[in-house]
């Protein structure tokens, strides 16, 4: 089995649930989220929702958590993981247009 390391980013994210760098976990590949966090570009605070989406329902993560003006929201991380199956993504949607930066670190085994 190969182990790999990678980011997946997506930037300026709005008001629509958008999967992070169109990621679907692939196929015959086991993923785990290590870190996922989400950073406010704005002045003002938003708030954020986070899923985990099977390729048919959205399953929230976090529903309208606050973010701080330039702040951050570290959503996975430290002992707390989330297990990807093939074709499942993680989307992200704020209440503010162009308002978050995510970024994701996962473990891919293949």
């Amino acid at each position: 089995m190969a182990n790999a390391f990678k980011n997946k980013t997506h930037k300026e994210i709005g008001t629509s649930l958008t999967a992070i760098e169109g990621y679907a976990c692939p196929s015959s590949t086991e993923t785990t989220i290590i870190g996922l966090t989400l950073a406010n570009r704005t002045a003002s605070v938003i708030l954020v929702d986070a899923t985990l989406n099977d390729a048919s329902n959205d399953f929230y993560i976090v529903k309208d958590a606050p973010v701080p003006a330039g702040g951050t929201l570290v959503l996975v991380g430290g002992d707390q993981k989330i297990v990807l199956m093939p074709t499942d993504s993680i989307k992200i949607k704020s209440d503010t247009a162009a308002s978050v930066d995510a970024i994701m670190s996962i473990l891919e085994i293949s």
